[in-house]
């Protein structure tokens, strides 16, 4: 079988990036016997990335809950009975100050994130702008998570002094409609092209798990590769089933399937940094060490994504120092 990986090179030899992948070719890199992918992920990765580096990312949410959407994975909709209740908006000063402990711990990079459709413009969305300013000021990026938003909202945001916003794909176009009825795919990608517009970097990705096929995974992989430029950061999700939702029952995934997926987006996405995001909690070590090898170098650092569990920060700070990863600002109980 022929398969077209793109051929790996020196640093003084010149990459093409492309924008142009069909989701046959990107098939037959995701199904490569795996000591082959995760070569070649690994001999890219070190190409345009730090080996010893793995970016920290904590997620806060700041607006839980009553979000009108019909997501069929997310506990927070409005439209399942979940044990997740609707809550008010945390204040500035409640979010700076989770900001600046995440910081003390070892985070470089600050999300935070509203269960809503849209953003709309008010009050709320002006405690949004003053929240990305002050955790700005402590150092850190910023990243946002606010559903989807008009070109102005996005101006404002990058005037506010916006890192990075998130607005996942989910999945490929045909499989989205069974997973999401009450917004369109292409209103996901117009979002992006603002984000983009402004001057933001764009964080964009998707979830495996949900019932897609390989096809699907290799076609969200497609939209996601020939967006020029690439997004800056690619989070790479497994299904974390939440009581009271559709996707509660799903089966669950091989392992391996994660980590032949931050293979694959490494490759096509040469200078990204890959995430390894939601689900990571139910991954053995090895796993996630084998998801490192592939290429992911970013994860998300703290007990909680938004409302469900995540690995415990003493866990990820050994885990990482076993590897061979650099870790500065570790909680004090690991740094022994």
């Amino acid at each position: 079988m022929s398969i077209n990986i793109p051929p790996v090179m020196n640093k003084k030899q010149k990459q093409k990036t492309r924008y142009n992948w069909k989701t046959e070719e990107i098939l037959k890199i995701l199904e490569t016997p795996l000591l082959d992918l995760l070569h070649r992920a690994r001999e890219v990765h070190k190409l345009h990335h730090k080996k010893d580096f793995i970016q920290r990312a904590t997620l806060l949410s700041v607006k839980t809950g009553g979000c009108p959407e019909d997501c069929a994975y997310c506990p927070q909709s409005a439209h399942y009975n979940t044990d997740i209740k609707k809550e008010k908006k945390l204040d500035v000063k409640t979010v700076v100050k989770v900001a600046k402990s995440a910081k003390d711990n070892g985070a470089s990079r600050f999300c935070m994130g509203a269960a809503w459709r849209e953003v709309k413009d008010g009050p709320e969305f002006d405690s949004i702008l003053t929240m990305v300013r002050n955790v700005k000021a402590l150092g850190m990026e910023t990243c946002v998570t606010l559903g989807m938003l008009n070109k102005k909202q996005a101006e404002k945001l990058a005037d506010a002094g916006l890192t990075a916003y998130n607005h996942n794909i989910d999945t490929s176009p045909n499989f989205y409609k069974t997973i999401i009825t009450t917004r369109a795919f292409k209103d996901r990608l117009k979002t992006l092209r603002h984000v983009h517009s402004a001057g933001i970097s764009v964080c964009s990705g998707g979830i495996i798990g949900m019932g897609e096929t390989n096809r699907d995974r290799c076609s969200m992989l497609k939209i996601l590769s020939n967006i020029k430029p690439h997004p800056e950061s690619v989070p790479i999700n497994i299904l974390v089933k939440a009581k009271g939702t559709p996707l509660a029952e799903q089966p669950d995934i091989e392992s391996i399937d994660i980590v032949r997926m931050c293979a694959t987006a490494r490759i096509l996405m040469p200078k990204a940094r890959v995430r390894l995001s939601a689900g990571r909690s139910e991954l053995s070590r090895e796993t996630q060490i084998l998801c490192f090898l592939a290429g992911a170098n970013s994860i998300f650092y703290g007990e909680k994504l938004l409302t469900t569990k995540n690995n415990d920060c003493l866990e990820d700070v050994r885990l990482l120092k076993d590897i061979g990863i650099k870790v500065s600002h570790s909680p004090k109980s690991a740094q022994n």
